[in-house]
């Protein structure tokens, strides 16, 4: 039976989600995953960054802000080719989707057109597309549309009333007009945020209340576990409670039952039995490679074995002809080697 989409959760209710014994929010969350999904199924992408660093934002996590001392060494935006070689690599590497991130603000429109380009040439290699590359108008949303986009990624980040804490150079009604533009040329979101920046529980429920009463669920839900890095200002924030972090994964796929949940950042600071608890928990995706834009990332072979002892495999992309976002089917087997990058909340 096809699972009832809800885009009117309350607070209250959200928070109720949260509070549930840990081992009854883990069966609620783990059949509602495998009502609407192979819970063997994990989707593999991998994010390339296309121009790192130098953004006038100034986002408390990030260590591309240019206003931030965190030694990250910018560069400009790759070449079509460079991408080219880039996402063959993934491909090769077992991913399905192929995501492009470029530290802007908001892109020229010229830049839109040169990373139509990419978004073209990756369509061409059989990959799913996805791109972030900060605050759309709607002539550029439908520019990427029109080259063939699948994805456009742009995070809440946390809760509208949290939002004044980590980022003042951007209001948030500004990532909600840019997700609206790009549902309007018919562009599917990846819209999560980012957990353990000081947020409360409540501040989380509101992040996943807000995501899940969106017009339309985003299909990729990415939950980000901070990363702190040096010079930023959330450096040395508390630590989350690793069992929260799974709590947050579990009400994200109550939820949200339909949307495709990925462990984004941070992952390389989980354990493998941690990651093994959010798979149960109804996580079905993951960014796969050595690196996630600016920092690590669990490396391919680790990645390859613990599918392996989980009993997971990856998904992989059947592409119709009108349709880019044409369900998936699995592989048995993670292939060879790859680069990838990390989700940045754009």
């Amino acid at each position: 039976m096809p699972a009832v989409l809800r885009h009117d959760w309350s607070r209250d209710e959200v928070l109720a989600l949260f509070a549930l014994p840990f081992p009854d929010l883990m069966h609620r969350a783990a059949t509602a995953h495998r009502e609407n999904f192979d819970p063997r199924e994990v989707q593999v992408s991998t994010l390339l960054s296309i121009k790192t660093g130098g953004c006038p934002e100034d986002c408390a996590y990030c260590p591309q802000s240019a206003r931030y001392n965190t030694g990250l060494k910018a560069h400009k935006l790759l070449t079509v080719e460079e991408v080219v070689a880039k996402a063959q690599q993934a491909k090769d590497a077992g991913a399905s989707r192929f995501c492009m991130g470029a530290a802007w603000r908001s892109p020229k429109d010229k830049d839109v057109a040169q990373v139509a380009e990419m978004v073209s040439a990756v369509k061409a290699l059989g990959l799913e597309a996805c791109a972030t590359l900060g605050m759309l108008n709607g002539e550029q949303a439908n520019t990427l549309k029109n080259a063939g986009l699948d994805y456009y990624n742009h995070n809440l980040d946390t809760a509208p009333e949290f939002y004044g804490d980590v980022i003042k150079t951007r209001e948030y009604q500004d990532r909600l007009d840019t997700l609206e533009h790009v549902r309007n040329v018919g562009l599917k979101t990846c819209c999560g945020g980012i957990v353990g920046m000081g947020e409360s529980r409540e501040q989380r429920a509101g992040l996943l209340q807000t995501l899940a009463n969106l017009p339309e669920h985003p299909g990729s839900v990415p939950i980000n576990r901070l990363v702190q890095v040096e010079g930023t200002p959330l450096h040395g924030t508390a630590l989350l409670d690793p069992f929260e972090f799974v709590r947050t994964i579990a009400v994200a796929r109550l939820i949200m039952p339909q949307s495709v949940v990925r462990l984004s950042a941070g992952r390389a600071e989980m354990s493998e039995e941690l990651q093994a608890m959010c798979f149960l928990a109804g996580a079905n995706s993951i960014f796969y490679g050595e690196k996630l834009l600016t920092t690590g990332n669990p490396d391919v072979e680790a990645d390859q074995a613990l599918f392996v002892r989980l009993g997971l495999v990856p998904m992989q992309v059947t592409q119709a002809p009108h349709d880019h976002g044409a369900r998936t089917v699995h592989a048995d087997v993670l292939c060879a080697d790859g680069d990838g990058a990390r989700a940045c909340a754009a």
